[in-house]
């Protein structure tokens, strides 16, 4: 007998227990049962099929106390997604499992100066080294995710951040891979899911708000459930705080993005753009003048306001920040919290949020694509593209 409040369908209540696995990296059966509200009895009768379908794995570990469970309860390590992860440098192809295991990478180099044409060509090369890898391995691929900067309501009349056609590229990965189900997100999306699925001590488990500050600015709502509308984004890098401030890639003067995105912090800082782009070893190799650094803290504040009054239009009771900010030392980090708090209607200890930063997680690609991937096959519950809608 299933104990939820609201019935759930088949895929759903799959999806629900894909999800837990891909979040918390295994579970055994009883803190499973409770978590996606079932009894022991269904939960197996689910888990048979899973494990049928050789989507989850149990594997003996030692019991957690006196005669308790044994049987942990993971994803099958045999499953293999595929992703391509398009960033300002290059575009990255990969293959992995769900707990994130990183089984093929190949990273293409971009021109400087990327058109929708040569971004094509990167897909058309990059696809051609995926089929030639699964090919002579005869993997079978269980889902694609595609990650693109800047993706959304105005990528219809191109993309603002990297020119990228995604019709055409969905056509050429659904040419190759005519039976693999394909999925295109917003770069933000994918270090989201990433982020949640494979950050140890990840500070959210429930809804929250998610910012990623690299070479856009950009959040994305989290709620709680493994649905594929759980992950929405919104554009909160281009809200705008002057007019007389500096131009925007969408048009605009005086929009966070234009103070805060890496572009920004490089110019301010005055290093190529490259030098902040992998790792964190630019903090420290770099000195930053004094004056440099009240006007970085200025900038934080704004990225803070933006926050807090994004938290206005829709509350929600915690926010991560992710990106360089993160790498900063805590009395710079403080800026984007005194903003949040100005900004936000009552302040932010009454309204109880909670600000957490968590690791950038560029540099690493196409690891956050591959997270989107995998959190796509948990939403349709590891069922085949076709059958979902009917179950």
């Amino acid at each position: 007998m299933e104990m939820s409040e609201q019935p759930r369908s088949r895929r759903q209540t799959r999806a629900a227990i894909l999800g837990h696995l891909l979040q918390s990296g295994g579970m055994f059966r009883p803190p499973l049962a409770k978590a996606v509200r079932l009894s022991e009895a269904s939960l197996s009768r689910i888990l048979f099929d899973l494990k049928a379908e050789g989507l989850i794995e149990e594997v003996r570990r030692p019991v957690p106390y006196v005669g308790g469970p044994s049987a942990l309860v993971s994803l099958d390590g045999s499953v293999a997604v595929a992703a391509f992860e398009l960033t300002a440098q290059r575009l990255s192809v990969g293959v992995g499992g769900l707990s994130g295991e990183l089984h093929f990478v190949e990273r293409l180099p971009l021109p400087k100066r990327p058109t929708v044409a040569s971004v094509g060509r990167g897909f058309r090369d990059a696809l051609e080294l995926l089929q030639d890898w699964t090919r002579r391995r005869r993997i079978r691929l269980s889902q694609i995710g595609v990650s693109v900067p800047g993706l959304g309501r105005l990528s219809e009349l191109g993309n603002p951040i990297i020119p990228c056609d995604t019709g055409l590229v969905r056509g050429m990965i659904s040419e190759t891979f005519a039976d693999v189900p394909v999925e295109i997100t917003n770069s933000v999306v994918a270090h989201t899911t990433f982020h949640r699925s494979r950050t140890e001590d990840y500070p959210f488990a429930g809804a929250h708000l998610f910012v990623f500050v690299g070479q856009g600015v950009a959040g994305t709502w989290v709620d709680g459930p493994v649905e594929a509308d759980a992950l929405q984004p919104v554009e909160l890098g281009h809200m705008v705080f002057g007019d007389g401030g500096p131009r925007c890639r969408c048009g605009h003067h005086g929009c966070v993005e234009a103070y805060t995105s890496l572009p920004a912090l490089a110019d301010l800082i005055g290093v190529p753009e490259a030098e902040l782009q992998d790792g964190a070893g630019w903090v420290n190799a770099i000195p930053i003048p004094s004056r440099v650094r009240q006007e970085l803290r200025r900038r934080l504040f704004r990225l803070g306001l933006a926050i807090g009054n994004t938290l206005n239009v829709k509350p929600c009771p915690g926010v991560a920040v992710s990106g360089w900010p993160s790498l900063l030392a805590e009395e710079d980090r403080k800026a984007v919290v005194d903003g949040i708090d100005t900004s936000l209607l009552g302040g932010r200890k009454h309204a109880q949020v909670s600000v957490a930063f968590v690791p950038p997680s560029t540099g690493n690609d196409p690891n956050a694509a591959l997270a989107f991937a995998a959190w796509c096959l948990a939403c349709r519950g590891g069922m085949p593209a076709a059958s979902v809608e009917a179950a």
